[in-house]
């Protein structure tokens, strides 16, 4: 029986021949036997990664959907709320200038009659100069077209020497704020007497036939 000499350590088969260096070499390279597993474990990895970066992109693409929608609603919002403004500041402007009609009612007749002066006309001018600031305008003058959109007939009559309907007086100027009319205009109208249309139209005709080039 051989006895197991105390000490001893196993060493890998070296080839006949080998150098002690080869040896040595031998013993202290690692296993190779997983080597070839190293590839499929990179395509799992690479396809984990895709589909994380698709989660991403979704969720990308989702959150900025909501943001726009966001941002669409919040420049709707701002609109209505700047012609809210706009609209509550022409009301109550309108308001006001509605309730200083009357005293423009009584500056005009002062005027008509002579009595803006001194200092009464300063304080009238000021206030008229105020009022067109504010965008009160007045309108209606005597041989303009009737039109009920914006003038208001308190007297009727015929006239000869018209051929429309037509304001002959202004009763009470009217007055509008940009192109809204806060008061009509309250005139007296004039309307062609019956049967004179056709002759008033003939008339013109004619003057129109005998001012044009003559006929060889």
């Amino acid at each position: 029986m051989t006895e197991e000499t105390p000490g001893f350590e196993e060493k890998p088969d070296v080839p006949s021949g080998a150098t002690p260096d080869d040896a040595a070499e031998a013993a202290e390279s690692p296993s190779t036997e997983e080597g070839p597993a190293a590839p499929a474990g990179d395509a799992l990895k690479n396809a984990g990664l895709t589909a994380e970066l698709d989660q991403v992109r979704t969720a990308l693409g989702e959150r900025t959907g909501d943001l726009q929608r966001l941002q669409a609603e919040y420049q709707n919002y701002r609109r209505r709320v700047e012609r809210d403004r706009i609209t509550v500041k022409e009301i109550a402007v309108a308001g006001l200038l509605t309730e200083l009609l009357p005293v423009l009612d009584d500056v005009g007749r002062a005027r008509d009659h002579g009595e803006l002066v001194g200092g009464f006309k300063s304080v009238a001018e000021s206030l008229e100069t105020v009022v067109a600031k504010m965008g009160l305008h007045q309108f209606g003058k005597e041989g303009e077209p009737f039109d009920p959109t914006i003038h208001e007939a308190l007297m009727h009559s015929y006239a000869p020497d018209v051929t429309e309907t037509t304001c002959v007086a202004i009763l009470q100027p009217g007055y509008r704020i940009g192109e809204r009319t806060i008061r009509p205009a309250r005139v007296a109208v004039a309307e062609p007497q019956p049967g004179a249309a056709p002759a008033a139209k003939d008339e013109k005709k004619a003057d129109e036939e005998s001012g044009g080039p003559e006929k060889g």
